[in-house]
């Protein structure tokens, strides 16, 4: 399997294909939970914070994989086995439309067409998704051996995504931590995110 960029969410009908607006592709927010992990796995010494620093590198798409892949040795095949599922839930949309009553036959070969030509572009944005939701579970699981209390970034979209999807992995299951997420400035006066753990 590989990440690549792919686009923002298709909405698919006998009418069209319409790409939903705030519905952006998840690999868009791989790379600042890639960053993230390295930077806190390795990083980490005797500091219970983390500050995300604007210039830190950039890494490729095959190396965004190996990282994740070296917290979960096993996952290419969870993801073939996730990426069977999702493409099954394809062909459970093609049934749905092949038993709808109330469309003619005509409308139904758009749709079903329609389906088709967006399968790959979906499948590839469930991969993106999948790599990324795998990331967040390896930066919590290294918060939590860790003992990181604390993560900054600065305030902009792709960051506050991020670890609003990080807050909500850590507030959720059998072990549970209470966390906060807010924006303050920082002693420069820029505004950044910061997300309290364990408090």
């Amino acid at each position: 399997m590989t990440i690549k960029y792919a686009g923002p969410r298709p909405t698919i009908s006998h009418h069209g294909i319409e790409f939903k607006e705030g519905k952006e592709d998840k690999y868009v927010y791989l790379m600042i939970g890639i960053q993230i992990l390295q930077a806190i796995d390795k990083d980490y010494g005797e500091k219970d914070s983390y500050s995300y620093d604007l210039n830190t590198q950039r890494v490729s798409d095959d190396i965004m994989i190996n990282i994740v892949e070296l917290h979960e040795p096993h996952i290419q095949e969870e993801i073939e086995q996730e990426i069977s599922n999702y493409k099954e839930k394809i062909d459970r949309e093609i049934d749905n439309v092949l038993d709808n009553k109330v469309l003619k036959k005509v409308e139904k070969d758009v749709w079903i067409n329609n389906i088709n030509i967006m399968k790959t572009y979906r499948i590839q944005r469930a991969v993106n998704k999948i790599y990324y939701m795998h990331c967040i579970t390896n930066i919590k699981d290294v918060i939590k051996r860790e003992g990181i209390k604390e993560i900054d970034t600065p305030f902009f979209e792709k960051y506050w995504h991020v670890l609003q999807t990080l807050q909500g992995a850590l507030e959720e299951g059998r072990y549970s931590v209470k966390t906060d997420l807010k924006v303050i400035p920082d002693k420069n006066g820029k505004l950044i995110a910061q997300l309290k753990i364990g408090i």
